[in-house]
């Protein structure tokens, strides 16, 4: 069992930042891959970005040159740090971490963009 803890939404302006984290209650090394996921009002959740045990990452092309996926094992965290933030990227942020064949989730931090 995986809980996932995820945290750092809010509102900012267009062109701000913020950084979620997202923290598990045990170590990363059982984790296969991690990803943050958002889902917007009436739309579908969409992956946002992805990164296995070996830092492979992946993005979507939405997000690419803006955002940026890490982890730190050594304090079970997960990152996403995104810039240049536009109004279309305001959606519930979740987190998430895959043990085959299970994929856990985070309860989900609101990002508010302004125009």
């Amino acid at each position: 069992q995986v809980q996932l803890v995820g945290s750092g939404g809010g509102l900012v302006q267009a062109g701000g930042s913020l950084r979620l984290s997202c923290t598990a209650n045990r170590s990363f090394r059982s984790i296969n891959t991690m990803g943050w996921y958002r889902q917007a009002p009436g739309k579908q959740r969409e992956s946002v970005a992805t990164i296995t045990t070996g830092g492979t990452t992946n993005y979507a092309d939405s997000v690419k040159g803006r955002f940026t996926i890490s982890r730190d094992n050594a304090r079970n965290t997960l990152y996403l740090q995104m810039n240049s933030l536009k109004p279309e990227d305001t959606a519930v942020y979740y987190c998430n971490a895959v043990i085959i064949p299970v994929t856990y989730w985070g309860q989900g931090t609101q990002v508010t963009v302004s125009s």
